[in-house]
């Protein structure tokens, strides 16, 4: 069998040309440095002295289609023809480097063919490289260790970069009190807080007050000998003093009220039907009706009424006086927002008569922090907060709270708002301002959030809803001890600093 072979392969070398041999002399193929291999070890050389064969298995490559076959095939076996395969332990130093020589001269006319009409640069070329990158994962991959590792590295960043104030803000009131009959009626203003820290609420027919410091509850006065349909509207203490009381009636008259003395002063006219908002101004009243009329009393002087402002077309439910005393804005059911000068007469129109908001304007809040900046909430078909620049008239800020805004507070320490709303959810939301970022959600009331009130420290504020109850929540940070300082020089009486001082301790 190994003589055939033999002369088979004589055979073949004989029929090629002698340009084909010359060249091939230096190289031997395959074939022959096998039969080399076998002829040594049939001599009996030992496998110390055999060279290891290199390894040309193929390995398993899933995407061929990615690959240039051509350009890989001719880069293995021109890797396996010139794989220094001299056996030159039978040759002369002569013959070993002229076929050293040869080797180096077909290479390097090789590398140059290929790289002038194949393209392949031996320096870069890598054999069985794929020619595409990798696919990029589909968007719905998910790493399961990935997710599950930086869960919390996550949480821990998104927690850090969110936080928007430094304080605690309970969740739950402090402290929570029954307020039976209570109306649930978007367009009556029902609650207000004193600077002498006693909270007067209207239920029904009856005004009550209900002393922070001491709890103690006592009836003011109520509207029962006019009728079984009458009931109180709005109730506003004065703003210093904390002595007396405005009442408004469904029949359309304003009652001034000696708290201290338990006695009725005056009851004013002018209104044809319910009185559903009220606003100091110093010595001046407004009262705002369902006459769809604004009238300022003087309550200095028996002719009490001063102006009469006549621009709605519905329900005033809305009035507030800026804390310059410049500029009364009033708001109500014709989704109407009115700027009015303090000096306004009867015959006057608004300094501004804004149309912004698509439902009715009750939720009036003027900025401790910024002169001449407005806050407005709408009804229903509105949900949405505006900020207005009253001094030009126009509107800085929207924001889409997703329900009803019943009621808005500023907090008087740092730029933030609270806003309650009705469904769904019946929330109070505060809010960081310019941002509207929201700072916190305080839930708890089961129906609408009608009305809200500050305590005189401003660190407490009151909730009343339609689900007849009053909640107390620790939402704005309590001054400190500079401020408080600042806050109690300001105030005229060494008394009243004194009383200041315990209801930052209600609880």
């Amino acid at each position: 069998m190994t003589s055939s072979v033999v002369d088979f392969e004589d055979i073949l070398n004989n029929g090629f040309s002698d340009a084909n041999t010359a060249i091939r002399g230096g190289v031997r193929a395959r074939w022959e440095r096998k039969q080399h291999e076998s002829n040594s070890n049939a001599d009996g050389s030992s496998d110390e002295n055999r060279k290891p064969p290199s390894s040309m298995s193929d390995r398993f490559i899933p995407n061929r289609a990615a690959m240039d076959m051509e350009k890989s095939s001719h880069a293995i076996l021109s890797s396996s023809s010139y794989d220094g395969e001299s056996s030159v332990g039978d040759r002369t130093d002569g013959e070993a480097s002229e076929d050293e020589d040869t080797i180096n001269s077909v290479a390097s006319d090789m590398s140059e063919y290929k790289t002038s009409v194949l393209g392949i640069d031996d320096a870069r070329s890598r054999i069985l490289s794929f020619a595409d990158k990798a696919p990029a994962p589909k968007g719905d991959t998910v790493n399961n260790l990935q997710v599950l590792y930086s869960a919390s590295t996550t949480s821990r960043k998104n927690k850090s970069s969110t936080k928007l104030v430094s304080r605690h803000i309970p969740s739950a009131p402090t402290r929570i009190l029954d307020a039976p009959d209570l109306l649930d009626d978007y367009y009556l203003n029902l609650l207000s807080w004193s600077d002498t820290n006693v909270l007067a609420v209207a239920l029904s027919q009856t005004v009550y007050l209900w002393n922070a410091e001491s709890g103690a509850i006592e009836e003011l006065c109520n509207v029962e000998s006019e009728g079984p349909d009458a009931h109180i509207s709005s109730v506003s203490w004065v703003q210093e003093g904390g002595g007396h009381l405005a009442v408004g009636t469904s029949e359309g008259k304003t009652m001034l009220w000696d708290v201290r003395a338990q006695k009725q002063l005056r009851k004013m006219d002018g209104h044809s039907d319910r009185v559903g908002a009220l606003s100091w101004n110093r010595h001046v009243l407004s009262s705002g009706s369902r006459d769809n009329l604004i009238i300022n009393h003087d309550v200095r002087i028996a002719e009490h009424k001063v102006a009469t402002l006549a621009n709605h077309t519905q329900e005033v439910c809305g009035l507030a006086w800026s804390p310059d005393g410049m500029t009364l804005a009033s708001g109500a059911n014709d989704n109407k927002l009115c700027l009015w000068d303090a000096a306004a007469s009867s015959s006057s129109r608004p300094r501004y008569e804004l149309t912004e908001h698509q439902a009715a304007v009750k939720a009036l809040a003027w900025s401790p922090h910024e002169r001449n900046l407005l806050a407005t909430g709408g009804g229903t078909a509105d949900r949405c907060i505006k900020f207005w620049n009253t001094q030009s008239g126009s509107m800085l800020q929207s924001v889409d709270t997703g329900s009803q805004v019943c009621a808005l507070q500023w907090n008087p320490y740092e730029k933030e708002i609270l806003s309650s709303h009705g469904f769904a959810k019946n929330q109070l939301c505060l809010w960081k301002y310019p941002t509207m970022a929201k700072v916190k959600e305080l839930e708890g009331h089961t129906a609408r959030v009608l009305h809200m009130a500050v305590s005189p420290d401003g660190s407490q504020v009151v909730s009343a809803a339609a689900d007849e109850t009053l909640r107390f929540w620790d939402v704005f940070a309590p001054p400190s001890k500079s401020h408080a300082g600042k806050r109690g020089a300001d105030l005229s009486g060494g008394a009243k600093s004194k009383k200041l001082s315990r209801t930052m301790h209600i609880r």
